[in-house]
């Protein structure tokens, strides 16, 4: 038993020449919040969702200026185009004044001066105009043509208008849903870093506990000696001390992970020393002594929670997405204006070169029947609006019911403090009556070692009872709403 005590002895002492060589960095509270705002990848997404959401917004509001774009293309053709499949013929006329009209050059027959009908029945022409073939085949192997279109929207259906407000909203929600994140980083950091410190405190309990038991071992030797106490009393004793030192390690090791955990939410490496600035503090919170108030105005909470403000966006979104649904069995207005331009071109005789016009126009589009689609759309879009209202309603009956929850255990968590800090009182009184009857030989080992342990209880309860008191209070200033980062 002693070979353990000394070879534990030396891992301590080893490990006491071996920490100053590591530069521990100091760290507040504020600091590590800090750091975890900065480095959190989660967070720094939501940032990111919020620049996502800003350009979403100025896209949906390019939708009300005119849009101008360009197409072009080319087309290669394997045929010429011919109006005519040969050479055409075509009857002339000549002024005839006793009609004062144009009339027909036709073959007459010289003896009655009637027309002569040829044998497809038609007359036949005294005189023809030639248009041959090829004065009417154009070239279009190679074709170009292009055109730059201005559309400008009129009125459709409501639908712009609705964009632009669902990307405002849905702004607004990711701006909310970053702020709930930074106050869940906070809670969490807030929470690794009390447990560390709590580890801490109950890190020197169980040093002053091993050297209450190493005291106690030391005096029932010396007892031994004297012939007044057993070497039973003595084993129970060492037992006890190696219990102690075994629960110190599982602390230590407790403390390390602690550590761990912290640095990894602070953003930094796992195995970066850290001491926190209110490790070996009071654990005694500033406002121990007053009793959180048990009641709140429920509609300030509402308002200051940013996951309510970010539902209650997403209640409007969906409003406004009905109104887009609605927008499908709307009238369709917008107006026109182009400029197009080909190669060859027609507009004076057929000229193989670029030359274009400008025109103007309207289009309307007006749905008739599409067998209730579009309004079947729009009663979906509506009944999910219905959704996202109930699911708001039923997250501020729980956010109720936190408040409520959270102000109790905040409540209780200080009251439990306070009892705990008179059983500290207490069971310093009784160890002092235990120990100092122990050296009047009235009291045993036993009873000096429950004592120890009723003083070991109290003040590691004392420590639980601190640690919660913080972390009551941060949950409290999260679920109102108040909780800074």
């Amino acid at each position: 038993m002693s070979f353990c005590k000394t070879i534990f002895s030396a891992v301590l002492a080893g490990a006491a020449l071996t920490v100053p060589q590591v530069s521990a960095q100091t760290v507040s509270l504020d600091s590590c919040r800090q750091m975890a705002m900065h480095n959190n990848k989660q967070l720094r997404m939501m940032k990111e969702s919020i620049t996502k959401a800003e350009y979403q917004k100025k896209e949906a509001f390019a939708a009300y200026l005119p849009g101008i774009d360009f197409a072009g293309g080319y087309t290669y053709n394997q045929r010429n185009l011919s109006i005519f499949d040969s050479d055409q013929l075509l009857p002339t006329k000549t002024f005839d004044l006793a009609t004062q009209s144009y009339q027909y050059n036709l073959v007459k027959n010289p003896l009655t001066g009637e027309p002569v009908k040829g044998p497809n029945g038609q007359y036949v022409p005294e005189t023809v105009a030639l248009i041959p073939k090829e004065a009417m085949t154009f070239d279009i192997h190679n074709v170009f043509f292009g055109a730059v279109t201005l559309t400008q929207p009129v009125y459709m259906g409501g639908k712009i208008v609705a964009m632009n407000k669902i990307t405002k909203f849905a702004e607004e929600a990711a701006r909310d849903l970053h702020d709930a994140e930074a106050e869940n980083i906070i809670y969490a950091v807030d929470g690794a870093y009390w447990q560390v410190v709590s580890l801490r405190a109950k890190e020197e309990l169980a040093k002053s506990y091993i050297a209450l038991l190493d005291t106690l071992s030391y005096n029932v030797k010396a007892m031994i000696d004297q012939g007044v106490a057993t070497r039973s009393d003595l084993l129970t004793v060492d037992v006890k001390l190696n219990s102690a030192q075994v629960d110190l390690v599982k602390v230590q090791d407790g403390l390390s992970l602690s550590k761990m955990a912290l640095a990894q939410l602070c953003g930094l490496p796992v195995n970066e020393p850290l001491t926190l600035a209110d490790e070996g503090c009071s654990l005694a919170p500033a406002d121990a002594a007053a009793l959180p108030a048990m009641s709140y105005d429920m509609a300030d909470v509402y308002a200051r929670r940013h996951d309510l403000h970010a539902l209650e966006m997403g209640v409007k979104v969906n409003e406004q997405q009905s109104k887009v649904a609605l927008s499908s069995m709307l009238p369709n207005l917008a107006v026109v204006g182009a400029y197009s331009f080909s190669n060859p071109n027609m507009f004076d005789g057929y000229k193989k070169n670029f030359k274009g016009a400008f025109s103007v126009g309207a289009m309307l589009t007006i749905p008739i029947w599409h067998w209730g689609g579009n309004y079947n759309k729009y009663r979906a879009a509506k009944a999910d609006t219905e959704i996202s209202r109930l699911r708001l309603e039923d997250a501020k009956e729980m956010v109720e019911l936190q408040v409520n929850q959270a102000a109790f255990k905040a409540s209780e968590s200080v009251k439990t403090f306070r009892m705990t800090e008179l059983n500290i009182a207490k069971a310093d009184e009784n160890l002092r009556q235990a120990n100092l009857g122990f050296r009047e030989g009235v009291m045993t080992v036993q009873n000096v070692m429950e004592a120890q342990t009723a003083w070991l209880k109290a003040r590691s309860e004392n420590i639980d009872a601190g640690i919660d008191v913080h972390l009551c209070d941060v949950y409290l200033s999260k679920v109102l709403g108040t909780l800074p980062y």
